[in-house]
């Protein structure tokens, strides 16, 4: 048993349960304000509740900024602690809980933003909250949240949601991925290869090979020519088969870049929109529904 351990068996030195909610909620947020809002309290018993925590470990958790705060390193280091910390106090006491029952929580979100993001994360927010069952529901059209044909929704565009509160996720920015079999090394290696084409229905600004080997100052390129597919799932599956380079989205095929299944040779890139995380004001706050909007965040993306 180390020095630290038998400490521990003799007593705890732990700063005040308050302070270390506070720190947690705005450390997740990165936000006082927000914090506030989810704990009931003000802004300012936030900052305060902060700043006895940062006096008591006698180090910084944030810095504060004249827009917000942003975590110091050791702000970086705490978090993840507490946060499962309190995800484990939740979950041994619904497990003891006589009352529980399950709760089932819908999330909506792109067809190819479930295949690349969600999916693989879903053991971890079963291993956070047991006590929901998540329901993907994985479409590029629109659900009406509001009607309630799901709680919470990833959606592509500008980020204006009538009636709707908008997070952005991450931004998308697009660009050419290949098999790295291709041997695709410079953009003039495009010219004699077969071009992949993505017909895009998805709100927001979309890319096109036309649009690209302009930015690219590329000419001689097949922009009209090559297979079409109405899923860019289907096409980035093609790509990483060796079928052609296609245009796609570079932070939604990561894990495949990751993997080596495909590469992103050369710029340029173009702009898109970004993945929001949606609620209506009214559910935002729901357990249930925050469990969600926590796990997207701190998980997913």
């Amino acid at each position: 048993m180390t020095q630290y351990d038998s400490s521990l068996s003799q007593r705890r030195r732990l700063p005040p349960l308050a302070a270390l909610r506070a720190f947690e909620a705005a450390a997740r947020h990165v936000s006082f304000r927000q914090a506030a809002e989810e704990l009931g309290v003000t802004p300012t018993a936030i900052s305060h509740q902060i700043r006895l925590l940062e006096d008591s470990l006698g180090f910084a958790l944030f810095v504060r900024r004249a827009r917000g705060v942003v975590l110091t390193d050791a702000g970086r280091r705490l978090f993840p602690t507490l946060r499962d910390g309190f995800d484990a106090f939740e979950r041994a006491i619904w497990e003891l809980s006589p009352r529980r029952r399950r709760v089932a929580v819908t999330l909506s979100a792109t067809t190819l933003f479930t295949v690349r993001r969600i999916l693989p994360a879903i053991g971890r927010f079963r291993g956070r909250f047991p006590g929901y069952d998540l329901r993907l529901h994985a479409s590029d059209d629109p659900v009406d949240l509001i009607a309630g044909e799901a709680d919470v929704a990833v959606r592509y565009g500008a980020g204006t949601f009538r009636g709707l509160v908008a997070t952005p996720l991450l931004v998308e920015r697009f660009g050419v991925l290949c098999s790295p079999k291709m041997g695709v090394e410079r953009p003039e290696d495009l010219r004699g290869a077969t071009l992949l084409h993505v017909e895009w229905r998805r709100a927001g600004k979309a890319p096109d090979w036309r649009r690209w080997a302009r930015l690219a100052g590329i000419e001689g390129l097949s922009v009209d020519q090559g297979p079409r597919f109405t899923e860019d799932d289907h096409a980035l599956q093609a790509a990483a088969a060796g079928s052609g380079a296609v245009l796609s989205g570079l932070a939604l095929a990561g894990p495949a870049i990751a993997a080596g299944l495909l590469v992103h040779p050369f710029g340029p890139v173009i702009e898109g929109e970004a993945y929001h995380l949606v609620t209506t004001p009214d559910r935002r706050d729901e357990p249930a529904v925050r469990a969600v909007c926590d796990w997207l965040r701190e998980d997913v993306v």
